[in-house]
C-alpha cells in the first residue's frame, strides 16, 4: 500500500486523504459524497485557488485566461477533453484573469492563454499560448514525471 495521498473535493473544498491505488476508483469525497474527480476543469480564484495548489498531493494544472480572449475560447474545448484524460493523476483548474487579477499579478501572467502546472504547491513547468488536447496532454505529461 503506498503513502496516502491528500486530495481537495473540487465540490466543497475538503481535503481528502486516500491511498494512491485508489483514484482510479471514482473515490467520493468524505464530507460532501460528491465524485472527487469529474472529468471537468474547476473554475477557482483566491483562497480556492491556494488550497487546491498547496493542498493537493497531485499535480495541478491551471489554465490562465481571460473570457475576451479568441485563443482562450479556442483552447477551451481542448483543455475540457484533457481533462477527462488527465484525471485522476492531476487536478485541473482555470482561472479567469479578469476576475482574479490578483493571482494573475502574483504569478506574472503577461499572456493568456498559460498554462502553469504546479506539483507540491511550486511552479515547476509553465507554456504560453494555445494549444490542442494531444500536445496539452503530452506536455503535462512530460513535465509532471520530470518533477515528479
Amino acid at each position: 500500500m503506498s503513502d496516502p495521498l491528500h486530495i481537495v473535493c473540487p465540490h466543497c473544498d475538503a481535503v481528502n486523504r486516500m491511498a494512491g491505488e485508489r483514484l482510479a476508483d471514482n473515490p467520493v469525497c468524505g464530507k460532501c459524497t460528491q465524485e472527487l474527480f469529474t472529468g471537468k476543469p474547476l473554475d477557482v480564484a483566491g483562497t480556492r485557488f491556494d488550497k487546491h495548489v498547496a493542498r493537493n498531493d497531485i499535480p495541478v494544472l491551471v489554465d490562465f485566461w481571460a473570457p475576451w480572449c479568441g485563443p482562450c475560447r479556442a483552447m477551451a474545448p481542448a483543455y475540457q477533453q484533457a481533462a477527462g484524460r488527465l484525471e485522476p493523476q492531476i487536478r485541473l483548474l482555470k482561472v479567469d484573469t479578469e476576475a482574479a487579477q490578483d493571482l494573475a499579478a502574483r504569478f506574472g501572467i503577461r499572456s493568456i492563454p498559460t498554462l502553469a502546472l504546479f506539483q507540491g504547491g511550486r511552479e515547476v513547468a509553465r507554456q504560453a499560448g494555445a494549444m490542442d488536447a494531444g500536445s496539452l496532454v503530452a506536455w503535462v505529461q512530460s513535465h509532471a514525471r520530470a518533477a515528479a
